[in-house]
């Protein structure tokens, strides 16, 4: 199985780690350690020392309740870094629901658009349609980040999510983007509890069932600092790093991740059971 972006068909028959930068001041784990462009490639550098197979580099929070950035905002957050990361020899994703920002870091020589509203705003179809290479990240997400946590989803999530992706699939095709270009993600904590999240890592594989490699962030997420009793991000690393463990034991093809050493070290560990 391979994902197919703008210069790289990235092989996810063994699991891929997607390192996070946020260029961002108000991200809920890491905001502002990385908002200047120098400090942001310095940290892309030192995430693919660590392992990181992928880089997915984002300038606007999408925590529960963060307020939108204005375009020009993130078009200045992002661009500078993309332009030096994909001088870097590992695939470049870049996390906005923005079309301009899609055109704008394509032409910068990105490979992929991680689009936490799946390509719903109008002419983001369009953008990824125009460039025939290009890798895409389709999440679920309820309702928006501003909203998302006040009033999240009712019942048994995972019929929910799964008719919601196969809809954004479906529109892909019909503009002419191949499946091999698309990854799918559930959206952990866009809007559901803590009890809908862990359904979700608990039946993941009927979400692979749909036969789209599945990306999935569980990173420093709240849900994982509910069961483990912590309350600040930074200090949710071991369960961040055993809930990709468990993701990726149960298929998941890529994990995205703030701690990409410990996460490597942690698959190698599976990896060598065989």
């Amino acid at each position: 199985m391979h994902w197919q972006t703008t210069r790289f068909d990235i092989d996810l028959t063994q699991p891929k780690v997607m390192g996070i930068v946020n260029v961002t001041p108000d991200s809920f784990s890491d905001g502002g350690h990385f908002a200047a462009a120098s400090a942001a490639l310095a940290h892309c550098e030192q995430l693919i020392k660590d392992g990181a197979h992928i880089l997915d580099i984002g300038g606007e929070s999408t925590r529960p309740g963060s307020p939108a950035v204005p375009l020009d905002a993130e078009l200045a957050r992002v661009l500078p870094v993309v332009r030096e990361a994909v001088k870097l020899g590992v695939p470049v994703s870049v996390d906005t629901y923005k079309p301009e920002v899609m055109w704008a870091v394509l032409d910068e020589g990105a490979d992929i658009v991680n689009d936490v509203w799946a390509l719903r705003r109008d002419g983001a179809l369009q953008v990824v349609a125009s460039y025939p290479r290009c890798g895409v990240c389709l999440m679920h997400m309820h309702r928006d980040p501003q909203t998302m946590q006040t009033a999240p989803m009712d019942g048994d999530v995972l019929p929910q999510v799964i008719r919601f992706l196969e809809q954004r699939i479906d529109a892909m095709h019909a503009v002419g983007v191949a499946r091999s270009r698309i990854v799918l993600d559930p959206g952990i904590g866009f809007g559901k509890t803590v009890a809908q999240n862990f359904s979700l890592l608990a039946r993941q594989t009927e979400l692979l069932a749909m036969g789209v490699p599945l990306l999935v962030g569980w990173s420093r997420k709240s849900s994982l600092g509910s069961v483990s009793n912590q309350d600040v991000p930074e200090k949710r690393v071991s369960a961040s790093v055993a809930a990709a463990l468990l993701a990726v034991e149960r298929g998941a093809h890529v994990v995205r991740v703030h701690d990409v050493r410990e996460t490597v070290d942690a698959l190698a560990v599976l990896a060598a059971l065989g």
